[in-house]
């Protein structure tokens, strides 16, 4: 029964889907799931494609809109929301409003709840206003869930309160909303803080450390550079069932393109040379017939830093949302090619990304400043650049100018108020990297037209997408012009006039001015020093995970070459039967005849032609019992469905279809369905061999309702599933097997790995630790699951302490379980947990022999 606060229907009319992510594990997933349905919401399933049931869903949870339908859900106006939307609505006992809880960075004030203490009223009705339009949202009172506090001073009740009972509201001067909503981006609150704001006890021209920039890691320039650091990589799972086109107007050379191919292919991706067939397309330049097609269609059209930035990441991202991750114009922007821009105040990773981008633009970067400069772009209006700037009539600008226009294809004019702002106390640089490009803009200058050509599905991710930016317009998200200018700030006038720094007239409510003091601090001779970011950026550990794949191709070709004779079942054969057949045809074409007229086979180099045609089906096979201790009859089997455009592929690379005699907890099985593929029947094999000809797949999808029922999931369901999961459902979730666990540990690795997992075999020692780790270290955060897979032997069961000592020190939530636990998990596609999994308990109701 319901507690009296409790409202079990309180989600009864929701529909709910949950969008897998980095910030949004599966285990999570699993646990807000269960939260909402205890509270009447239905949890919705992928459709049968692994996409989102647009039709049915009423709320989309992410924490990220870097997902492939979130234009999709914006043209159906369904609601896209982060996890605070659930945390606050169970809070409350009510229903939360959705337009403060997006993820959508443009939306600067999502998560921001507002409440104003001693401003004037019309102040107060324009700083409220214009929050809103920008994602935030009121409270009239103090409450828990309240973030901000805009006030003039602490006399007032609420932010006394407030001290006293809600320590991690923010009470803020409404210079901060003011110089926001001039910029159009949220910037951080610091200087602006009661009882001592910086901004009024400190003059701007005084030192201030340049912020790291980790918008722009990973996208810094559009031709990463080499360096190879070693360090363990994680599978990638980001192209699994995508199909890359990688252009050749790339700059780079054989060996990494086949690296690259190599390990677009060992993710469950495709490598294809048509543009029609591809999901996602690598150039450099927005030109050429492939460009604008790709385009046109609505493929994922992006560069090498882009691709780099995918396998570093192992996270879907569209190459729009960051500048440098998008091909290039040749020719640069059009008003770009006679300009020379110099930089000041900025540093690290935002200075290199500002470099690029000037250039990438068309205009000429130069290092120090003279009088033929025409632009200079810098973080705060202070320095000897700045001061040389005026002298010499050089435009003065921040970086929102040169991003915005790029992302709009188009020089844009210096009269806007917001690419002169400059906040005293403030670095723009923490700000920089937050750009979206323009898509509308880009298809007018560079693929327009083409609507005659589009499929239907192309058409409708047009459709899609330019009802998301209707709808970003007209939302008044970050990029329009309402608010900005000084005429139209929500401190009106007022904001014009500055009392000296460090006083504040209280009696008279009025709003707070910053200091003007404008004293040269004399360290602006020489251009900023660049800073180093602190890490090893993107597309450094890009080309480290590539270069490490060298080792795996170069064994993965050796063991291609490998025959019988050099040990059982593998090497050459088991990679590629008929590849194989054909070598051994073309290097002894005699004996392949003689070979084949033992076999009643009259034309036997015809047949080797046929076989090497267009593989049409690739298929895995599993539990198949017609070739069992018969290897004659397998390979002339093999040689037969290949002639018919059927190759049987190993469980190692992507396959179109499973076959199957039913639902079987075998490791090829389940490492195969973690790719989601059609599951059908083995009969069809064996019929196609007797036919001689591909019979209708659809005859031979797979039932099997008792295994159904035993493994508590339904074939359609799981496969669903799987296509969403995209080899994630275990993604980053630690776990941890035993070595002398029964079957060995090689069948689990590959099962747990096949679905994202991190896997590691536990000996007790400190090789495979947990990092030891406080709660405060992590944010405050609960303790994340960490599961040991075990067998009841007598040397598994000592490592148990040490197992839950390792993992509590690292803050973490020791789950020892039997593999039972893990195979159930591949096998539904969803990750669960039930206490009946726990070693201790499972051991205890089902002794071992």
């Amino acid at each position: 029964m319901a507690g009296e606060n409790e409202k079990p229907g309180l989600l009864d009319s929701c529909f709910i889907y949950f969008v897998q992510s980095k910030s949004l594990s599966a285990s999570l997933i699993s646990e807000l799931s269960k939260l909402v349905q205890k509270h009447g919401a239905q949890v919705l399933e992928p459709t049968k494609d692994g996409k989102i049931p647009l039709e049915h869903a009423t709320h989309i949870v992410a924490n990220t809109i870097d997902f492939e339908q979130y234009h999709d859900a914006l043209q159906y106006m369904i609601p896209v929301v982060n996890t605070n939307w659930i945390k606050i609505t169970l809070a409350r006992n009510k229903v939360a409003q959705v337009r403060p809880y997006s993820p959508d960075p443009r939306m600067i004030f999502s998560n921001v709840i507002l409440t104003c203490a001693d401003i004037p009223e019309s102040d107060k009705e324009t700083i409220i206003g214009a929050t809103m339009a920008l994602g935030g949202m009121e409270s009239k009172d103090l409450t828990r869930q309240t973030t901000h506090i805009c006030a003039l001073s602490m006399d007032h009740e609420k932010c006394q309160e407030a001290q006293k009972k809600n320590p991690k509201c923010k009470i803020v001067l409404p210079h901060w909303f003011d110089d926001c909503f001039r910029l159009g981006r949220r910037i951080s609150e610091a200087p602006y803080m009661l009882p001592d704001p910086e901004i009024l006890r400190t003059g701007p021209d005084e030192d201030i450390k340049i912020p790291t920039s980790e918008a722009v890691e990973g996208a810094t320039s559009v031709i990463p550079s080499a360096v190879m650091p070693g360090k363990e990589r994680e599978k990638v799972v980001v192209f699994a069932q995508k199909k890359v086109m990688i252009s050749q107007d790339l700059p780079i050379n054989a060996r990494l393109r086949n690296i690259l191919n190599t390990l677009i292919e060992q993710s469950d991706g495709e490598v294809v040379d048509d543009v029609d067939a591809c999901d996602m397309y690598v150039c450099q330049y927005r030109d050429g017939d492939d460009y604008q097609r790709a385009a046109q269609q609505g493929k994922d059209v992006g560069n090498l830093a882009w691709l780099y930035y995918l396998i570093v990441h192992n996270e879907w991202t569209r190459p729009t949302r960051r500048l440098l991750h998008y091909p290039i114009p040749r020719a640069g922007i059009p008003g770009f090619q006679n300009m020379k821009i110099t930089l000041s105040n900025y540093g690290g990773d935002a200075r290199v990304y500002l470099e690029n981008l000037i250039t990438a633009a068309g205009a000429t970067y130069t290092k120090t400043m003279k009088a033929d400069n025409t632009h200079l772009i810098t973080a705060r209006m202070n320095g000897e650049k700045c001061e040389a700037a005026k002298e010499w009539n050089i435009e003065i600008v921040n970086h929102l100018w040169i991003e915005d226009s790029y992302a709009k294809c188009e020089a844009q004019t210096f009269s806007n108020p917001r690419y002169q702002h400059f906040p005293p106390r403030t670095n723009l640089g923490e700000i920089i990297g937050s750009t979206f490009f323009d898509e509308q803009k880009l298809r007018e200058v560079y693929f327009p037209g083409g609507e005659e050509a589009l499929s239907t599905a192309a058409k409708k991710r047009r459709k899609a997408n330019d009802a998301a930016n209707k709808n970003v317009d007209a939302s008044n998200l970050a990029e329009t012009d309402a608010g900005i200018a000084s005429e139209s700030s929500p401190l009106g006038s007022k904001a014009a006039s500055r009392p000296p720094r460090g006083t504040q007239n209280k009696q008279n409510l009025q709003t707070p001015a910053k200091t003007t003091r404008t004293t040269r601090n004399g360290k602006e001779n020489h251009t900023p020093s660049v800073m180093s970011s602190g890490s090893r950026s993107a597309k450094d550990k890009a080309l480290s995970k590539l270069h490490q794949l060298a080792p795996d191709i170069a064994l993965y070709e050796k063991e291609k070459k490998r025959t019988g004779k050099d040990g059982p079942w593998g090497g050459k054969r088991a990679a590629d039967q008929i590849d194989r057949d054909r070598s051994v045809k073309e290097s002894s074409p005699a004996e392949g005849e003689d070979e084949e007229d033992e076999t009643g086979q009259k034309r036997p180099a015809k047949k080797a032609r046929v076989s090497s045609g267009p593989v049409e089906m690739r298929i895995c096979l599993t539990g198949y019992k017609r070739w069992v201790n018969d290897k004659m009859r397998e390979e002339a089997d093999r040689r037969k469905l290949r002639a018919m455009g059927i190759q049987i592929v190993q469980d190692n690379v992507p396959c179109d279809y499973l076959a199957a005699p039913r639902m079987v907890r075998t490791m090829k099985f389940l490492r195969c369905l973690a790719r989601g593929p059609e599951v059908i029947s083995s009969d069809f094999v064996t019929a196609c061999i007797e036919a001689g000809k591909v019979l209708p797949i659809k005859d031979y999808l797979l039932v099997d309702k008792e295994n159904e029922a035993r493994f508590g999931v339904t074939l359609e369901t799981a496969i669903s599933r799987a296509r969403a999961n995209r080899s994630r459902l275990l993604w980053g979730v630690p776990i941890f097997c035993t070595a002398e666990i029964k079957n060995g540990v090689q069948s689990y690795q590959t099962i747990a790995e096949a679905n994202g997992a991190i896997f590691k075999v536990f000996r007790g020692r400190g090789g495979s630790a947990i990092k030891p780790t406080t709660p405060e270290e992590d944010g405050g955060a609960p303790p994340e699951p960490v599961y040991l897979l075990t067998s009841p032997s007598a040397a598994e069961k000592a490592l148990w302490p040490k197992f839950e000592e390792m993992a509590k020190k690292g803050n973490m939530e020791p789950r020892i379980v039997v593999s039972d636990w893990l195979l159930d998990v591949a096998m539904k596609q969803e990750l669960t947990f039930d206490p009946k999994y726990l070693a201790v308990r499972y051991f205890a109701e089902n002794p071992p022999f």
